[in-house]
This record gives C-alpha cells, sequence and structure tokens, in this order.
C-alpha cells in the first residue's frame, strides 16, 4: 500500500472570536512594553491585525511602509493596526529607529507585537510550511472581536494595503444598511439586497451601464 502525505486542515477563523494573545511589544509612539493584550490594542475599535515574515528583510519593509502611509485611512474608520512578527520587541524597535531607504521602516505609527514563541501565528494559523515565520496574513476584526475577513500570502507575495481598506468600507457598510457589498464594491457604490430580485436588480443596472 502507497504512502500517503496527509495534510491538516486548515480552519478558517472568519465568523470565530480573534484568538486573544498577550505579549510584548513596541507602541505606535514607540514605548516598548511587555503586555499588549489583543484586546488592550483594539479598545473596542475595529481591528487589522498584520502578520508578516520578519523585521530588517526585503517584501516585508515595503508592506509595513505602505501600512503607515494609509494608517489615517485606517484610523479615520475607527481601526487599530497591529503588526505581528517572530521578531523579538527590541528588534521592532530597531527596525523602526532605522530610516527608511537606510535598511528600516521609520517611526511607523501602530503597535509591533512580538511572536518570539510563534505561539501566536500557530493560535491564527498562518505558520509557513518551510519557514520558521508567519505568512504574509491579514485579518480584519469587527468591533465585536469576530474577524470578518482572512487573507493569506505565501512568502514572495505581498500586499494591497488598499484592499483592506476597502473590506473594512465594506464592513461598516453592511453593518450599516443591511445590505451585501457585491463585486468591486467601493466606498460610494449602493448595495444590494441578500435576494434573488436583489442579484436580478444588480445584473439588470450593470447591463443598463
Amino acid at each position: 500500500m502507497s504512502e500517503v502525505n496527509v495534510v491538516s486542515a486548515v480552519t478558517s477563523l472568519v465568523g470565530r472570536k480573534a484568538p486573544e494573545f498577550t505579549a510584548s511589544a513596541v507602541l505606535g509612539n514607540g514605548e516598548i512594553v511587555d503586555n499588549a493584550s489583543l484586546a488592550t490594542l483594539l479598545d473596542g475599535h475595529y481591528g487589522v491585525v498584520v502578520f508578516y515574515p520578519l523585521d530588517f528583510t526585503f517584501v516585508c519593509p515595503t508592506e509595513l511602509v505602505a501600512l503607515d502611509q494609509q494608517l489615517s485611512s485606517f484610523t479615520s474608520r475607527g481601526a487599530k493596526v497591529i503588526a505581528v512578527s517572530v521578531d523579538s520587541q527590541y528588534s521592532h524597535a530597531a527596525w523602526r529607529n532605522a530610516s527608511v531607504g537606510n535598511g528600516g521602516i521609520g517611526p511607523v505609527g501602530y503597535a509591533m507585537v512580538s511572536d518570539l514563541s510563534h505561539e501566536i501565528c500557530a493560535s491564527y494559523g498562518v505558520k509557513a510550511l518551510n519557514a520558521p515565520v508567519a505568512l504574509r496574513a491579514t485579518f480584519v476584526i469587527d468591533k465585536n472581536g469576530i474577524v470578518q475577513s482572512q487573507v493569506v500570502n505565501n512568502l514572495p507575495l505581498g500586499r494591497n494595503i488598499s484592499e483592506f481598506v476597502r473590506v473594512l468600507d465594506a464592513l461598516q457598510y453592511f453593518e450599516k444598511n443591511g445590505e451585501v457589498c457585491p463585486v468591486n464594491w467601493t466606498k460610494g457604490d449602493v448595495g444590494m439586497a441578500a435576494t434573488k430580485d436583489g442579484v436580478d436588480n444588480y445584473f439588470k443596472e450593470a447591463v443598463s451601464e
């Protein structure tokens, strides 16, 4: 009988409570703390939790700088941003203290959490298979702590940070209006009723355009 490699099923966190954690971190003001928890960092806000592989690497700084450049887009929507990697809080601090274009990311305005034990990335199901790091994973969390979106990229594939702003807009539109957001929906577009008539009307309007 031939051998079969069995890979355990990966469970999506969408619709589930975001796993809590307490760890060392560098806050957005540069302060190093030893007991930053998900609950205290979010403090009742929406959350965008961004896992990345390592400090002082290559794709990662492009993502984290872009995240900081769009930080006001998240904060204006009532969201807190949290970055997580398996580096120490001191490595995070050193990376923040190095300027962009000189090996660093500059003083980014969001918290950077240390996951030295790899327990956080394991609890979120985003440990890389062939490297001791987290994948490029992003979780959008609502005010009740429920994961509403989960996107995971492999290590070579950088993210589009604007997409998570769009997802946050769609979530807040649905919460306010009770209508769902069809394909390519962006802020300012109308939603649609989650019914057969809603879908039919959507396609009729799409055709008429």
